[in-house]
């Protein structure tokens, strides 16, 4: 989990989660994350590991504004437990989500990171 800091740096500097959160959270639950020499950095991440991770890299909360979530609606003292209940109201598996995690994936290939395929439905 820790080879996912770099790309989440990236992500971050890049900006290009700002408008795509879901594109994100579908990217790191449910596809393959490699280097640009083709390393693994991740296979897909649990539910509750995406949460422990965003929430040990800080990621701002403000985010779940794009996918239409209610910050007062989720729990506000446990940074965990917000990203894990945010994640379970996110629809992660949608179309929409894999339209949104293809956008990124696009996005990231500059940047040295090649993201795979969505799981297929």
């Amino acid at each position: 989990m820790d080879g996912l800091r770099p790309f989440l740096e990236s992500v971050r500097k890049h900006r290009h989660a700002r408008d795509n959160f879901l594109g994100l959270l579908h990217v790191l639950i449910g596809r393959r994350i490699s280097s640009a020499d083709g390393d693994a950095i991740s296979a897909g991440l649990t539910w509750r590991q995406t949460a422990a991770l965003l929430k040990k890299v800080r990621w701002d909360k403000t985010a779940i504004g794009h996918l239409g979530l209610d910050s007062k609606l989720l729990p506000a003292r446990d940074r965990e437990r917000f990203w894990y209940a945010a994640i379970a109201l996110a629809h992660v598996d949608s179309a929409v989500a894999c339209t949104a995690g293809d956008r990124l994936a696009t996005q990231m290939k500059p940047a040295g990171f090649q993201i795979g395929p969505g799981p297929s439905s």
